[in-house]
């Protein structure tokens, strides 16, 4: 009697009780995404570390100094980074506090810059789309496509998080120019980028529309949507905002995307993902 063995793309995992999980198990040396799938779940964390990222870079310049702040966020970063790098595939708490490191940083990057140095936040914004277009140009020059999904380490990873902390830097700059250069308000511009965001959720479904713009339009909108909303929810009735402290603020956003990746963590129970 002979037998045969299912393809490693195809078996099925098990449970302890002998269901079968739903999921193809990667064959061995298989490649795995080191991202998470784009789901409707991935924006809403994504959001939520925007803001987070920016009441958190105000309350940690007003409490620690901005030298200090930026020095201890930085290597806070390169931890999150290097756990990312080590990391075989994805995993959701080593990949969101990678994403919130950045969402950090970039905050304070984009606020140094204005604040320290006096670049307009005109001025910074522009910067910032040169440098993320550079990104995308040698990414794609270089390995041939932008799609997420691909990204498994090596290059191509250090390109990706390049890009996210470009964007982070570039939505900052763009939400404080509406919000305080333009004179706008918070709310006010977390409105208008609730609507620009909708153009790429909608413009999808056209046929023919590249989905890797699509979802880089929506990537970088969501920074200066999170920080507007966060922003406004933290500073005082004097600047237009509720006054619940940005301390509060970045402790209810942590709260709460520590019990999202935690959720996710626990209910995902699909195999890793290959590539593709």
């Amino acid at each position: 009697m002979s037998t045969t063995t299912s393809p490693p793309a195809t078996r099925r995992r098990r449970s302890a009780g002998g269901r079968p999980r739903p999921g193809p198990v990667p064959g061995p040396g298989a490649q795995l995404s080191k991202v998470p799938q784009v789901t409707a779940a991935f924006w809403a964390v994504k959001i939520l570390t925007t803001g987070m990222g920016e009441t958190t870079s105000d309350y940690l310049a007003r409490t620690l100094g901005p030298v200090p702040a930026v020095g201890s966020a930085g290597l806070l970063l390169a931890l999150a980074l290097v756990a990312q790098a080590r990391a075989r595939r994805y995993v959701p708490a080593v990949y969101w506090a990678a994403v919130v490191m950045v969402s950090v940083f970039g905050t304070m990057a984009a606020d140094v810059a204005h604040v320290a140095l006096g670049v307009p936040y005109a001025v910074s914004a522009s910067a910032f789309a040169v440098l993320l277009a550079l990104v995308f140009g040698l990414w794609r020059r270089t390995e041939g496509t932008l799609a997420v999904e691909t990204v498994a380490g090596g290059r191509r990873e250090v390109f990706y998080w390049a890009a996210v902390l470009a964007t982070f830097a570039l939505g900052t700059a763009v939400g404080d120019l509406t919000a305080a250069t333009l004179g706008w308000g918070y709310l006010p511009s977390g409105l208008l980028f609730a609507g620009l965001i909708a153009v790429p959720a909608l413009a999808h479904r056209l046929p023919g529309l590249p989905p890797v713009l699509t979802f880089w339009w929506a990537y970088v909108l969501t920074r200066p949507l999170g920080a507007c909303f966060a922003d406004w929810a933290g500073v005082g009735h004097e600047r237009g905002g509720l006054d619940l402290g940005t301390g509060p603020v970045s402790l209810v956003l942590g709260v709460v995307i520590v019990v999202a990746v935690g959720w996710s963590t626990v209910v995902d129970r699909r195999a890793p993902r290959p590539l593709g």
